[in-house]
């Protein structure tokens, strides 16, 4: 008989300058052990089952769903034009369109790919010997902070982080070297919410992570 996989998500620190100007915003984390590995044949057919459900008008209309419409609006808050830089739901589908189904890559990146199809809420994963005991969580940069290079960030810019260093952009590619590798035995997942989007959904996102990731 096959348990649900027990979730743990902990809130991350979000800076007091950054909550005052968006009251929303937060993250959630929790670690589960993962290694990069084929994604099981179970995880394949979610996807491809998820494939016939997005075509064109579909991909369209979503944006008009409250949780990518959430998304878009902070993307607007924060400066990105969501027609441009696409919130990652949108990202997901129209890269379907484009393959003509939703690629397979390995068991991590295929269970953050089905979080954000089945619930619309991005998740990403850290190695999670790269976190900091204290936990992420989201704060702007300061002068010196670099971000996966020795190219120092301008101030002010919204990241994720934990008390040492820097591992994203917010809503950005993690920094290459912080990301699961063949070394990799534990991640660290984390899922970003904005104000619309109910904490339940957050949750809801890192579960299925957890559990495509329990099946592997």
């Amino acid at each position: 008989m096959t348990t649900e996989p027990e979730l743990r998500a902990a809130a991350g620190f979000v800076e007091p300058a950054v909550k005052a100007e968006f009251p929303g915003l937060r993250l959630v984390w929790l670690t589960a052990p993962a290694r990069l590995r084929r994604t099981t044949q179970a995880v394949e057919r979610r996807l491809q089952a998820l494939s016939n459900r997005y075509w064109g008008a579909s991909v369209v209309a979503m944006r008009t769903q409250p949780i990518p419409h959430a998304y878009r609006v902070f993307f607007r808050q924060i400066g990105l034009d969501p027609d441009i830089t696409r919130v990652p739901s949108e990202q997901a589908a129209v890269a379907r369109l484009v393959h003509g189904r939703f690629v397979s890559h390995d068991a991590i990146r295929d269970a953050l790919l089905l979080s954000v199809l089945e619930t619309g809420v991005p998740v990403w994963a850290l190695d999670a010997d790269r976190v900091d005991a204290g936990g992420l969580g989201i704060r702007t940069t300061k002068a010196g902070d670099t971000v996966g290079s020795d190219r120092p960030r301008a101030a002010g810019r919204l990241v994720v982080a934990d008390a040492s260093r820097v591992h994203a952009v917010l809503f950005g590619d993690v920094v290459p070297a912080h990301r699961p590798g063949a070394e990799t035995t534990r991640v660290a997942l984390y899922a970003i919410g904005v104000e619309g989007v109910p904490m339940l959904h957050l949750e809801e996102a890192l579960w299925v992570s957890l559990e495509a990731l329990e099946g592997a």
